[in-house]
């Protein structure tokens, strides 16, 4: 099969092919991921669910360029960053510009306002302070805590804590985000919450978004959901529940 043609028709967004992931040599070896294949749209949320130790973790560090694949192929907002071997010089710039975090605990700086917790990620890629803020303050907005704008972590529910959080992972428009288990913390109405965030944001700016999770409550919301097994991904389709 000619897998390049698939490729043109929808380059942007999330593209792995074959990819795995062997850790150790010989009788030793590992496979942590055998055959994963995933194509995920621009605009498009994602699950990812599978038990633990099937390969979920170590599929989000290649994704998130955090370890190294061992074969396959793997294309992020139209470019080929992995085949068979990295395709990009500077991974690190490679995580700061197309890829977003979202991760189970908001990890925000303590010491950093609210503003500026999601204003450091442009000011590191070489925005001015100015417009770096007024893009934070753009995403506070559309995520609906503004008000705490001027707030320190500490000073913050969990729920708006997820959010900025949220404004972080969106603020350099990142073609692509990588949600942890971002619901886990929350109750349901906040845990909704997350996800109609989650899928405005995905329409607002084409990206795409992979949620991994164990969270019974989010489940229903997805389109398509992809399985991972023993180092494999089987895609079956989601209910897709509107989130009113």
């Amino acid at each position: 099969m000619n897998h390049h043609n698939t490729t043109q028709n929808q380059s942007k967004g999330i593209h792995i092919e074959g990819l795995s992931k062997r850790y150790g040599e010989g009788s030793t070896a590992v496979d942590a991921l055998k055959d994963v294949n995933m194509h995920i749209a621009p605009g498009e949320v994602v699950g990812l669910i599978g038990p633990s130790g099937s390969g979920k973790s170590t599929l989000l560090k290649c994704l998130g360029a955090v370890t190294d694949p061992t074969t396959g192929r793997m294309s992020l907002g139209g470019e080929v960053i992995f085949d068979n071997a990295w395709k990009v010089r500077d991974l690190r710039a490679l995580r700061r510009d197309k890829i977003g975090f979202v991760f189970q605990a908001p990890y925000l700086i303590p010491f950093l306002d609210v503003t500026d917790n999601v204003a450091l990620l442009p000011m590191l890629a070489g925005y001015s302070n100015k417009e770096s803020r007024a893009k934070a303050l753009q995403l506070l907005t559309a995520l609906d805590v503004q008000h705490r704008a001027h707030a320190m972590p500490a000073q913050l529910s969990g729920g708006e804590q997820q959010r900025v959080a949220i404004a972080r992972g969106l603020v350099s428009r990142p073609p692509v985000i990588l949600a942890d288990e971002p619901t886990a913390p929350l109750d349901s109405e906040r845990a909704m919450a997350v996800m109609r965030i989650l899928n405005e944001m995905a329409r607002q700016y084409e990206t795409a978004i992979i949620v991994v999770t164990h969270d019974e409550k989010i489940i229903p919301t997805f389109k398509r959901i992809y399985h991972i097994r023993d180092g494999v991904t089987h895609e079956e389709v989601g209910q897709g529940l509107a989130l009113e």
